[in-house]
């Protein structure tokens, strides 16, 4: 019988001495292990070897006026894709995180994958490479309403696919031929980085049972681009081991010093090394006061602080992808009613804070950036903006 492995004992770093295995395809198991190593090795598609501290320099891409998956792709304009991109090639990225919309596909599936094609040119083209999501376990329902909905205030991210089509396996057929489309075009494609299942499925029941059902699509379709999870944490990596997945991810937000952030990569690299597979933080954004995800922000806490994390991600050497490339209101509806901004580019290439370009740029080797910084909110995006309350008799009138 083979021993299932547990998340403690996961993050202790030992899966590898008690047999992990990963399903390669629907009701196959390759065993991790001496019986392995006389099978042909898959070779991951990864960035060529270089002198930069950090090889996976990547960013969170969705324009700057899209609140969600759908309204990227409903909404997608080469001119702003271009001009973005150029954006991440002038602090030396070579990596972004994107998500495809499986709803946007369900209607216009080949407006979606010209548009993506597009995508993927302009990225080759600037030296960047593509990590590809398929779905995404966190926002609210895909309602039409949810899915359109723009305005700056109340529009809201969704998951995908439907409560309603993970529930029922009659509606699995369009999930599937989904998977499939992607991954019979892309799946030996050296445009992409990786492909990811889904973004985040870790702590919710209905999105593990889904994917753990429907990822034997995947895996039976593989080539030569390794396929991911997004995860929540290291510990969630080691059901996503079992599910076939070469490399591991993790975020990591927010944390209140640096020493705790520190402990959390070396924790990384370490299983990296005893796995023998890559281990990427997948998303952050800075040191902030408070507990948790969901802390109350206020001030500069509420507005983007990469250079007081950005250094210490880079003395770990994890590939990692910072929250967001574009300069947007914070995509959780909770942050954004706190006023949260996240990103670094304003949509005319000012960046909203030089110490932090510099900081990013420095992961490959050279912090030089020149650059016009303005810490302002877009004009867009100002009614986000926390105001600080007047005190009684200070009103002004209108």
């Amino acid at each position: 019988m083979r021993r299932r492995v547990g998340r403690r004992q996961f993050l202790a770093g030992i899966g590898t001495t008690i047999g992990l295995s990963s399903t390669a395809g629907a009701g196959s198991v390759r065993t991790v292990g001496h019986d392995a190593q006389t099978e042909r090795r898959r070779e991951l598609n990864l960035p060529p070897e270089t002198d930069a501290p950090v090889d996976v320099r990547g960013a969170i891409y969705i324009p700057a006026r899209a609140f969600n998956r759908y309204q990227m792709w409903h909404d997608y304009d080469p001119d702003i894709i271009e001009r973005d991109l150029g954006y991440a090639a002038s602090i030396n990225l070579n990596a972004i995180r994107i998500w495809l919309s499986y709803e946007y596909w369900l209607v216009e599936p080949e407006d979606h994958m010209e548009s993506l094609e597009h995508l993927l040119d302009t990225a080759d083209r600037n030296g960047i490479r593509v990590l590809l999501g398929l779905f995404d376990s966190v926002g609210l329902e895909p309602t039409f309403e949810n899915l359109v909905h723009d305005d700056v205030k109340t529009a809201v991210q969704s998951f995908s696919p439907s409560t309603r089509t993970m529930a029922n396996k009659s509606l699995w057929d369009d999930p599937r031929d989904f998977i499939v489309s992607v991954m019979r075009e892309y799946r030996d494609d050296e445009r992409l980085l990786a492909i990811e299942l889904t973004n985040e499925p870790g702590w919710n029941n209905k999105d593990i049972r889904f994917f753990k059902q429907i990822v034997d699509t995947m895996t039976h379709y593989r080539g030569e681009i390794p396929l991911s999870v997004g995860s929540t944490s290291l510990a969630n990596n080691a059901q996503y081991l079992d599910w076939g997945m070469d490399i591991l991810q993790f975020h990591y937000n927010f944390a209140r010093s640096p020493a705790l952030y520190n402990r959390v990569l070396r924790q990384a690299n370490n299983l990296q090394e005893k796995l023998d597979k890559p281990v990427w933080l997948s998303e952050w954004q800075r040191i902030r006061p408070g507990k948790g995800f969901f802390a109350d922000v206020s001030g500069n806490a509420a507005v983007p602080d990469y250079s007081s994390l950005a250094p210490t991600i880079r003395t770990s050497g994890i590939g990692n992808f910072f929250w967001s490339l574009m300069l947007k209101p914070a995509f959780s509806l909770y942050m954004r009613r706190n006023g949260v901004l996240n990103g670094l580019f304003h949509e005319d290439g000012a960046v909203w804070d030089l110490e932090d370009a510099r900081s990013i740029k420095a992961m490959s080797g050279d912090p030089d950036f020149d650059g016009t910084e303005r810490k302002e909110y877009p004009d867009w995006a100002d009614v986000i903006k926390k105001r600080k309350k007047r005190a009684p008799g200070e009103e002004q009138p209108e």
